[in-house]
């Protein structure tokens, strides 16, 4: 099975999950299409398998106690997975593996959250909200980018891209929308730039950050009321 699963990865990698079929796993290690079914019986496990081998193993996190740190770590280590393997993206969630190296994500990230004061359920719930929010910031990233190409596939710059949001904004419409976009435009942050420090993008850094407060507010509570 894994000579299977790594041929698959290569394909997805090199032509998208799209390409993605036991046929051409078979044609890629010179086997006949039925002897693939044989060790994987279904398009569904084969997904399953592919996304869970195609994650890897998470990354080493500060052990000094600095959970916020140790989580945007995290976070920029999931984000540029998804970078590297967009189409991780196209794997639908009813897909979505339960095997070795998601379950090592889930823990790795466990760890830090635990660090801060979290429980039991509140850990779990704060690391599949954390999962979500870097996996849809990167889903819709990733559309977005696919929309705003040129004929050619070559991806607009942001100049084009802000004129063309501009007139799709009608002020009378859309107030709140325009009086952010306005305020983007202007703003020094804008521009290809905008990712933090740690490479993320700021628009999903200020999400984790302000989610990361919100973490130490309530353990804060907690604490006190204890």
């Amino acid at each position: 099975m894994g000579q299977i699963a790594e041929a698959a990865v290569r394909i997805a990698d090199a032509e998208g999950l799209e390409a993605l079929s036991m046929q051409r796993i078979a044609a890629e290690l010179g086997y006949s299409t039925m002897s693939i079914y044989n060790h994987i019986p279904s398009k569904d496990l084969l997904l399953e398998v592919v996304a869970d081998i195609a994650a890897g193993q998470p990354p080493e996190l500060d052990s000094t106690g600095d959970f916020r740190r140790a989580v945007r770590h995290w976070v920029g280590a999931l984000w540029a997975g998804f970078q590297t393997r967009p189409w991780l993206l196209r794997v639908p969630l009813d897909h979505a593996p339960i095997g070795p190296n998601q379950l090592a994500w889930l823990d790795r990230l466990l760890q830090p959250l635990l660090t801060a004061g979290l429980v039991g359920a509140e850990a779990r719930a704060a690391a599949l909200h954390l999962t979500a929010v870097v996996r849809g910031t990167a889903q819709i990233s990733l559309d977005m980018n696919s929309a705003h190409k040129t004929a050619d596939g070559s991806p607009h710059n942001e100049a084009e891209l802000a004129h063309a949001l501009a007139e799709l904004i009608d002020p009378d419409a859309y107030p709140a929308l325009a009086a952010v976009h306005a305020a983007e435009s202007t703003s020094a942050q804008s521009g290809p730039e905008r990712v933090d420090a740690d490479g993320l993008p700021m628009d999903l850094s200020f999400g984790v950050d302000r989610f990361l407060d919100g973490v130490e507010a309530w353990v804060a509570a907690k604490t006190r009321s204890s």
